[in-house]
Parts: C-alpha cells; structure tokens; sequence
C-alpha cells in the first residue's frame, strides 16, 4: 500500500482501510519522518572535498611526471593518457578511505617501468604533521610500440640527440601497492589497472 496525498477525511474507505492494517494518522508522519534517517540525503561538503583532493592528486602527480622529464626520465616529453592521472587518484582515494587517517596517512612512492628497468621518481608525504601508517607504491608503464624505438633511431642520426628528442609514452595501464606500515596481519594489496 501507498500512501499518496489523495487521503484525507473526504475518503473514509481509505482512512478506515489503514485503521485496519495498524496505520494511525499519527503514526504516518512518523512513518515518513523514518525515512527521513534511514536514506540520509548525500552530504555535497563531502563530494567536493573529495573532488577537490581528487584534483589536487592529479595535479600532484603531474607536476611530479613534469619535473622528472629531463632530470631522471632523460626525455623531452611525457605523453600521458587521457584520464590516467584521474583514474590513478580515484584508486589513491578508495585505498585511502579504509585508512584511520586516510589520505593523510598516506606516503606515496612514484615510479616508472621503461623495459625491465623500475625509475624511482619521487616519494610525497601527503602530511608531514600525520605519521604515516600506510604506503603506496604507483608504478607507470611505458607503452609498447615498436614505432616510438625506430622514430628515435632516426632522430639520433639527426642534429638533435635521442636524449633530447625523446618520447616517453604512458601506458594505461599501472600499479598500485598498498603496504599497511603498522598492521598486526601486515597486508599487502597489490592492483593492476
């Protein structure tokens, strides 16, 4: 049964109907007002503070990827995919979220896979005020084409070097580790994405 704003005392079929399976005209404001707590309405400070820490994630990690092109990537350019680094920060945020400090807790370890070789990039604490008790290890991958290795041939017999001419392209795919740093089971999470 539905109870809909077409009840009133003009309708004393319906009101006797509700009498009879325990419904009092009491008890259906109260009835509603349950409903009311049960399905809370989404808290819009909560989502934006999300998105915007989300942001600020993706922004970390470019800046990060930025500044390691030519000092220890040994590349002019950096191409990464479209919505990587978002998707990188939502995975961030969701192996945060099981954390008692969350993302505050976090120290985060940047690396890339070119080959078989692993490029340690950078280490960020997302607060220094707050001892960590949760580290992640995000690991890039190179994309394999083959044509990105021949085009560099070429450009090294050019006037330019190959260090500078370098094109360094992301794959879509990543790792992420999730080391618990105070934990009695001492769990390991590890992702592929």
């Amino acid at each position: 049964m539905v109870a809909t704003g077409s009840l009133s005392s003009k309708n004393p079929g319906s009101i006797s109907e509700l009498l009879d399976h325990g419904f009092y005209p009491g008890s259906l404001i109260n009835d509603f007002d349950y409903w009311d707590y049960v399905v809370p309405e989404p808290n819009l400070n909560e989502v934006i503070f999300e998105e915007t820490t989300c942001q600020s994630l993706v922004k970390m990690l470019e800046n990060c990827l930025s500044k390691s092109k030519q000092t220890k990537l040994g590349c002019s350019k950096v191409l990464v995919p479209e919505k990587l680094t978002q998707r990188i920060a939502q995975d961030v945020l969701r192996l945060a979220s099981t954390e008692p400090c969350g993302l505050r807790g976090c120290v985060l370890h940047i690396n890339v896979e070119v080959g078989n070789v692993c490029t340690k990039l950078d280490r960020i604490v997302c607060d220094s005020t707050v001892v960590p008790t949760f580290e992640l290890t995000l690991v890039f991958k190179q994309e394999n084409c083959s044509w990105t290795s021949f085009r560099d041939f070429f450009f090294s017999r050019g006037r330019f070097s190959s260090s500078l001419r370098r094109t360094l392209i992301l794959s879509s795919g990543f790792r992420l580790v999730k080391k618990k740093l105070y934990s009695l089971i001492g769990t390991t999470v590890i992702e592929e994405c």
